[in-house]
C-alpha cells in the first residue's frame, strides 16, 4: 500500500475517543442509487446507528435508490434543477435551520452534490464540525464543478478521501494537507464469507467478470469485450464473460458483444445485490476503468478470494501489487488480453494472488475499521474545537 503523505491525516491510527456522548451527527448524500459511494454510505450509516458516541440522522437530495429501504427515516433537501438557482439557495437555508433546530454537532457530506448543499449550510448554522468527502478522483468533473467543490472544501474542518490518489488531487488544487483525512472503504463481514455461486459451476468452464454500473464510458466495459475477442481459441472456447451492473450503456454493450461474435460467451446479469454470490461464480474479476479512487468492486473481489486484473489508475495501485493482482496500463487492450491469458492459463497464479489479496483486504478494509476511523475523526475535530475555545477564553480572561 502506498505510504500516507507525512502531512496528510491518516484517520484512526492513534486517536482515542473519550467515553462520553459527543452529540448529534448528520450524514448526507445525493441519492441511494446502486453505486460504490452509495453502498459505502449505506454501510457506514448502518454501522453508526449503533454508535455509543453519536446520535445519527440521515439526509439526501434525491429520495430514491435501491439502498433507500435500508435507511429510513431519511430527510430530503431537494436542490431543484440548478445548484445555483433560488430554489437551491432556499434549500440550503432550510437545511441550515434544520441543523440548528436539531442541535447537530457534526455534519458530514458524502459526494459532490451533498458537498455543495451541506457544507455551506453547516457553516451558516455555525456547526462545530463540518466534514466533506472526495470519493472519486474528481477528473470526471468539469473544471467548473471541480473548482466550486474545492471552494466548498476550504470551508470544511476536514475532507475525507478514500484513497491517497484522491487526496493528492485535492492537494494539487490547493487544499491544505492538514485538512485531509484518508479513510479507506469498508466491507461487511458477509463479504469475507463463503457464498453459494449465483451461476452454476460447469467443469472446464472459466468465468471472467466485471462488476460496474453501465453509466459511464470511463468504466471501460468495452475493453473487456475487445480483450476477450483477442484471446487464443483454446481459452475463449472454455470461457464465459459476466457483466453485473446496469445502466444506459447496456444496450450498446450488448450490440458490441454481438458484433464481436461473443453473444454466446457473454452474460448480462443486470443490477444485482448478491455480489458475494456473483463473485463466487468467477475465476477472474476485471476492472479496466480509466478513473477510480478506491474501487469497491476490487475490494469485494479481494475479500471473496477472486484474482483481479485492473488498470493502473487512481487508487488501484493502493489495492493491488505484484503479490495481490495484475495491473495494466489504462486503455491497453493488449495488456488486458495478456493479463487474462496469464491468469486463465495458470490456476496456481490465480489462487496465490487471490489468497494474498484476501488477507490484505481482511486487514485493511472492514466496516469495523471504517466505522472506528470515522468516529475517531469526528471526535478529534470536536475536541480540537473545544480546546481552541478554552484557549480563547483563557486569553480573554487574562486580558481582562
Amino acid at each position: 500500500m502506498t505510504a500516507p503523505a507525512e502531512s496528510v491525516v491518516f484517520a484512526g491510527t492513534s486517536k482515542k475517543i473519550a467515553p462520553a456522548h459527543r452529540g448529534n451527527l448528520l450524514l448526507m448524500i445525493d441519492s441511494l442509487e446502486t453505486g460504490g459511494s452509495e453502498r459505502q454510505f449505506a454501510a457506514l450509516a448502518r454501522s453508526l446507528q449503533s454508535s455509543c458516541f453519536f446520535s445519527l440522522s440521515l439526509a439526501c437530495i434525491q429520495k430514491r435508490g435501491a439502498f433507500l429501504d435500508q435507511l429510513e427515516p431519511m430527510k430530503q433537501f431537494d436542490l431543484g434543477r440548478s445548484l445555483y438557482g433560488l430554489h437551491s439557495l432556499y434549500t440550503r437555508i432550510r437545511l441550515a435551520r434544520y441543523l440548528r433546530e436539531s442541535e447537530t454537532a457534526v455534519a458530514h457530506s458524502f459526494d459532490f452534490y451533498s458537498n455543495l448543499a451541506l457544507i455551506p449550510a453547516a457553516r451558516l448554522a455555525g456547526l462545530a464540525a463540518v466534514i466533506g468527502s472526495q470519493r472519486q478522483l474528481g477528473d470526471l468533473l468539469t473544471r467548473r464543478q471541480e473548482l466550486v467543490q474545492a471552494a466548498a472544501f476550504r470551508l470544511c474542518d476536514r475532507v475525507v478521501c478514500n484513497s491517497h490518489a484522491a487526496a493528492d488531487r485535492l492537494i494539487g488544487l490547493g487544499l491544505e494537507p492538514r485538512k485531509i483525512a484518508i479513510i479507506y472503504n469498508g466491507l461487511a463481514p458477509a463479504a469475507f464469507e463463503s457464498a453459494a455461486p449465483a451461476l452454476p459451476v460447469r467443469p472446464g468452464l472459466l468465468r471472467v467478470g466485471m462488476i460496474a454500473r453501465m453509466n459511464s464510458p470511463a468504466k471501460n466495459h468495452r475493453a473487456l469485450l475487445a480483450a476477450a475477442r483477442r484471446l487464443s481459441p483454446h481459452l475463449l472456447d472454455n470461457l464465459e464473460i459476466v457483466f453485473a451492473g446496469d445502466g444506459p450503456l447496456r444496450s450498446s454493450l450488448e450490440t458490441e458483444a454481438n458484433s464481436l461474435g461473443l453473444a454466446l460467451r457473454v452474460i448480462f446479469l443486470g443490477d444485482r445485490r448478491d455480489i458475494p454470490a456473483i463473485l463466487a461464480s468467477l475465476d477472474v474479476s476485471v476492472l479496466p476503468s480509466a478513473s477510480e479512487s478506491l474501487s469497491n468492486a476490487i475490494i469485494e473481489s479481494m475479500a471473496a478470494g477472486v484474482s483481479v486484473v485492473a488498470s493502473r489508475a487512481g487508487g488501484n495501485p493502493e489495492l493491488l501489487s505484484d503479490q495481490r493482482g495484475l495491473l495494466i496500463a489504462p486503455g491497453s487492450e493488449q495488456e488486458l488480453t495478456l493479463a487474462l491469458e496469464r491468469l486463465l492459463s495458470d490456476s496456481s497464479l490465480r489462487q496465490g494472488l487471490a489468497r494474498n489479496a484476501r488477507k490484505f483486504a481482511a486487514a485493511n478494509f472492514t466496516i469495523e475499521l471504517m466505522h472506528k476511523r470515522h468516529e475517531e475523526l469526528y471526535a478529534e475535530v470536536l475536541d480540537s474545537k473545544l480546546r481552541r475555545q478554552i484557549r480563547l477564553r483563557r486569553v480573554a480572561g487574562s486580558g481582562g
